[in-house]
């Protein structure tokens, strides 16, 4: 499971629903190289850490949130998305930001349900 950032849990669960803390596409601490792309599939990585440490998996994912800094990288990080996620398609919201911790390109929160 990837070390938080900040002062906050990774993860925090609530009845059948778990509550994931955005993830950036750090790694040890600082950013990986690369573009937009390249950062999701890390962050999408960390989000596989903090979901296993409770059980959960990609698939159990019911509602997506991912920060962009570039609205221009929309359609590059929709075919990635899709990659990294198979058939699964949660809800999601993505959201345009002028910044983003570690002055990341991408952020990713989710919502789980495992009962």
């Amino acid at each position: 499971m990837p070390k938080p950032l900040g002062p906050y849990t990774p993860a925090v669960r609530a009845g059948e629903l778990l509550f994931v803390s955005g993830q950036v596409g750090a790694r040890d601490g600082a950013l990986v190289s690369g573009d937009t792309v390249d950062q999701l599939k890390q962050a999408f990585a960390n989000l596989e850490g903090v979901l296993a440490g409770h059980g959960a998996a990609l698939t159990d994912i019911v509602k997506m949130t991912v920060f962009l800094r570039h609205m221009s990288d929309f359609g590059r990080m929709n075919e990635a998305y899709m990659e990294l996620l198979g058939d699964h398609r949660p809800a999601r919201t993505t959201i345009g930001v002028a910044e983003l911790p570690l002055n990341a390109l991408v952020e990713v929160e989710a919502t789980a349900w495992k009962p």
